[in-house]
Parts: C-alpha cells; structure tokens; sequence
C-alpha cells in the first residue's frame, strides 16, 4: 500500500491510538509488546506514525533512511502480532525497539555515543540531539507547482509521506497529531490544484500561491505556540507554567469544580514536560490521555465540547482549544470577597499557600472570561503579595481591604493600555500603526535589525487588526495573549543573543509581568548610535517603484536606519526630516532620470537633515 493511502488512513483513526504508542513507564510497567501495539493501531496508522518518529529523532538523514527504518521496525510488529509474540525482540519496550532500529543504521550522524548508552541514558542522549539539530535545517518552502503535480499526477512519488518527513524533521517537537493533520491539508491541496476537473480555469501557479499558506500557516502557529509554551516551562519554571494553564482551564470550564480543574492542570502540565522534552511517543500517549479523559467527562466540563468530542481524533484537540468558554454558573457572584473578608484567610495562607492562591486564581479566572491569562496571574501575584504583607505580625486591622482597590487600579490601567493602542490603530490603520510601533521599539530595542524589528512590529500590527474590532469582552483575551506570543519571540531572541540589559530584565523577572515592563522600557541608554558614514543613508531609483508595498517597506528601513542614528529624535524633528524626505523623493521620481537626481539631492538632504538634528 502506497504512502499516500497510509496517510489517508492514519487521518481516520480512532482513540485506539490513544492505548497503541504508550511511552517507556507504560510499555515496562504493563508488559504491553509491540504485536499488541501494532494489533491495536493496525499496519497502516503504525507505520505512518513510525515515520514520524525516525524523522523527528533523526533528522539529518534522508526521507529513504527514515521511510527504511519505519518498514524494518513495522515488518517486525507485523511478526510479532502474527505469531512471534514470546520473542525476546517483541517483548522489548516500544522506545528501546525504535532506538534499536536507529542503531542498526551506519553512517548516522552524531549518533554512536548514544547508541552506547543504555535506555534511559540513551533516551535523553536522542532527545539531546533534537535540540541541537533544531535551527539546522532551512524551512519548508512553496513547492515548484508543476513538477509537484507531475509526480502527483504519475504517483512516482510519495508525496504526502515525503512532505510528513519534512515536516518532523523540520519540528522535531511537534506533536504527530498535528503533523499528520498538516497532511491531510498537503493532500487535500494537491487534489485541488492538480486535479484539473474541479476548476481547470484556475492557474496553477495562482492556486499553490492561494493554498500553500493554507498547508503551512497553521504548522508555523502550533509549532509557536509549542516553543512559547515550552520557553515559558523552560524559563520560569513548572509553577508558573501550571498557573497559566489554571487560568486558561478555569476559564474554559468555568462549571468544572476546583478538583477537576486541578487535575486537568496537571495532566496538560506532564504533557508539556514530555513534549518539551521532545519524547515523541510519551507527549503523544499524553495529548490522546487527554482528550480521552475530557470527552468522556463532558458533563462535568463543559457544554460546548460535544461537537469537538464527536470529531476525527486529529481534529479534537484543534476543536477543543478554539471552542468558546461555556457559560458561567448561574448566580456566580463577580467577586472572590470571601478571599479577602472571610475567617481564617491568613492560618490557610500559611499552612497550604499554593493550594490557597490556587484556589484563589481558579475562583476569580472562572469568574473573568474578559480578562486575559496574563492579566489573571498579575492579580494572582498582586493577591499573593498582599496576604504577604497583611499576614505579617504587625500588620494594621483592614489591611486585606485595599486588595479591592488596588485590583480595580490595575485593572482599569491594563483595559486603559489596550484601549489607547486600539484608537491609535483605528486611527491610523496598518502602515502607520506599525511606523509607530516601529520608532517605539527601534529606540527600546536598538540592537534587533531592521528585518527583526519590522517582522515583530507587523506581527503586532495583524494583532491590531484582529483584535481592535472585537468588544470589550473579548478584547483583552485577544491582543495580550497573542501580544505575549510575540513577546515570547522576542524573548527567545534575547536568550540566543542577547539584545540590552533592559530587555534582559524584562524577559527574566516575571512572565505575568513581562508585557507592561517592556511597554515602559524606553530609550536603551546603553545603545551607541550609528555613525554618520557616506553609505548609512543611501537613495535609489528603488524609492519610485509604484509598488506600495515595496515602497512602505524601503521607507521603513529608513526610518529605522534614522532612529539608530538619533535615537533621541523629537517628534517635530523626525516629522521636518520626513516632510524633506518626501519632497526629495517626490522631485527626483518626477524626473526622467531618478538616480541621478537621487545622487545629488541625497547627500543635501543629509546636510539639512543634520542642521534639523543639531539644533
């Protein structure tokens, strides 16, 4: 059976994936051989899933090694089910088999020291090599149109299986559900615009151009989300990663009682671990745990997940992180008084304190669907330093009363933040909006480059437009924590190369903090402007181009190129800068011969831009 169909297949499997590749603890504690796992899944979904696993494991190797080594350790599952079960071979763990299959291969690269390591060492060794071959291998790229549909066309390739390959290799820690139903969209993209009977009217080129973003967009965003959540695991630890998942949970299932969501917390929290870890086969046997455990209690969870429970496995797990937050309890009050004036707050504080502030962050979280994840755990923190100093001997009578006040202080300075932003986006719309985003974190972040700064601005800039039309109920859920996904970005920059001290802070001291400590980073003092060499500022026959796009981008350059330059730039004298900029531009394109114009009226401009600067 072709690859093709082993995808197809795969995409249809049903929760028995969800007992068929456990992790090492399972397979050693339940004896469960791999004729039974291979029974269970059947030879299809088996193989499909193997391929991932030497792909993600071994990524430096060729689409045929992997595809050879998902066939030898499949062929002896098949042997194993058949009739070979009391083998030594086939009562090994799943983990140790595939290691074993890897080992037998020569030539493979950095992978002898592990091969002489003994099962868990070995495990940790593999997994070691995933992080450093990730950043190693160039992204996935638009495929040449008509060579794609000529193999597709004459099946002399497996394409499905081979784009599954390099998707693993590619995201060594990504998820295989969410590989394999990247898949499924390659396939169905192929169909449609290699087909021909659907629409033969639709060019190739312009369909592949429609679709391919289609295929790799949401690869990119899980594979995001999976590194921002394992940079946050990584960063500030297993609390703060548990915390956020309370609030995100609690609000979700806000009828769920404080048990239930706390068992849900740590079950997503293991998950994470085993996955950030890069265990393939244990984050796997996890995320299908999961979904199993929150399907089969939809009714003490939620009203909305019924639709998501009833769909492919692959799908149920996209469904149930999208769906809408279920309807609050009836009658549930907006305020958590009873952790401020109720009996006995400080003795619980002191004897359970984690189990107290959770408690706390589950009831207040369920209660405040508008508010944000991050929002949430600054009201968190802000309620655990409060009971620090209210609890203390000595501390005046009332003193747990301010909590209130101080929370609608911060409150209304969070809603105030996104507020502005959004008039400001209203106002100005996309191009603008991010020229203001991009002289705010050119002069804060000096050190990123101008492709850095203006990737992450226009980041910003779709969460403005995405974010700005929704009402107040969902508009701090919005923007602060696809925000945070950008800040995370940044952050991980910082990490690989550190930008300036304050930015160091801010990545470091606090996750729920993070956001409002960059918004108030202002100029990097210890920043070294540019130089004003002959080449900084440089104009072209480029700045006529009726392209607006291109031209937005070139102005952009150049204005970051200024700000490195002036740091220190007022407003009046970046808009008189501007203004003579735009004259230049607008005399020399009205000539016959731009560049000429340009080679002259260049160097002037930078003159009497320097006496604007000076003065």
């Amino acid at each position: 059976m072709n690859w093709r169909t082993i995808i197809y297949v795969v995409l249809l499997v049903s929760l028995t994936v969800a007992k068929a590749l456990p992790g090492t603890s399972q397979d050693v504690e339940g004896k469960t051989s791999i004729g039974q796992r291979f029974s269970q899944l059947h030879e299809n979904n088996f193989k499909a899933i193997a391929l991932i696993v030497f792909a993600q494991y071994v990524p430096g190797r060729t689409f045929g090694i992997a595809a050879r080594m998902a066939e030898r350790v499949t062929a002896l599952a098949r042997s194993c089910a058949a009739a070979a079960r009391d083998s030594p071979d086939c009562l090994k763990p799943l983990d140790r088999i595939f290691f074993d299959t890897i080992c037998q291969e020569k030539n493979l690269p950095r992978i002898a020291d592990c091969c002489a390591k003994e099962d868990s060492e070995r495990n940790d060794c593999f997994l070691s090599l995933k992080n450093f071959s990730q950043g190693f291998i160039p992204p996935l790229q638009r495929p040449d149109a008509k060579a794609a549909c000529r193999n597709y066309s004459q099946h002399q390739q497996p394409l499905t299986a081979y784009f599954t390959y390099e998707v693993s290799r590619k995201h060594p820690f990504l998820p295989a559900p969410t590989i394999l139903s990247a898949a499924l969209r390659y396939e169905e993209m192929m169909k449609r615009c290699c087909g021909g009977e659907e629409d033969p009217s639709q060019h190739l080129e312009e369909c592949f151009q429609t679709q391919v973003p289609k295929v790799v967009m949401p690869v990119r965003e899980d594979a995001l989300r999976q590194e921002h959540t394992c940079g946050i695991l990584k960063k500030f630890g297993e609390r703060t990663l548990k915390a956020l998942k309370l609030t995100q949970i609690s609000q979700k299932f806000p009828k769920a009682d404080f048990v239930t969501v706390h068992k849900l917390v740590m079950d997503v929290a293991d998950m994470h671990k085993d996955c950030c870890r890069g265990d393939t086969l244990d984050c796997m046997q996890d995320r299908e745990d999961l979904l199993q455990y929150v399907c089969s209690n939809q009714h003490i969870l939620s009203s909305k997940i019924q639709q998501c429970c009833e769909q492919p496995l692959l799908q149920r797990s996209e469904c149930i992180i999208h769906v809408e937050n279920d309807d609050k309890p009836a009658g549930l009050s907006p305020h958590v008084r009873e952790f401020i004036e109720g009996k006995g707050i400080c003795e619980r504080f002191a004897q359970e304190k984690d189990t107290h502030l959770a408690r706390f962050l589950y009831e207040y979280s369920r209660r405040h669907p508008e508010f944000s994840a991050q929002m949430l755990l600054r009201i968190g923190k802000g309620y655990e330093d409060l009971l620090q100093e209210c609890c203390r001997p000595g501390a005046p009578s009332g003193c747990l009363s301010r909590g209130e006040e101080e929370l609608r202080k911060h409150i209304y300075e969070t809603e105030s933040v996104m507020r502005t932003s959004c008039d400001i986006y209203n106002e100005k719309g996309d191009y603008y909006f991010q020229n203001e985003l991009l002289m705010s974190f050119t002069k804060k972040m000096p050190q990123l480059t101008s492709t850095e700064l203006i990737k992450f601005t226009k980041e910003m800039t779709t969460i403005g437009s995405k974010c700005c039309q929704l009402g107040q109920d969902k508009l701090l859920p919005c923007a602060e924590e696809n925000l945070d996904l950008v800040l995370g970005e940044i952050c991980r920059r910082h990490l690989a190369d550190p930008i300036n001290p304050g930015v160091c802070r801010c990545c470091s001291s606090s996750y729920a903090f993070r956001r409002p400590c960059i918004g108030k980073l202002e100029v990097d003092e210890s920043y070294v402007p540019l130089a004003l060499t002959p080449g900084l500022f440089a104009f072209h026959g480029d700045l006529c181009t009726t392209e607006e796009e291109k031209l937005q981008h070139r102005k952009q350059e150049m204005l970051i190129t200024l700000l490195k330059y002036k740091p220190q730039i007022s407003p009046e004298q970046l808009g008189s800068v501007t203004a003579a900029f735009s004259a230049m531009r607008e005399r020399c394109c009205g000539e016959a011969n731009p560049e000429t114009c340009f080679l002259k009226e260049g160097p002037e401009l930078i003159k009497r831009s320097e006496k604007m600067l000076s003065a």
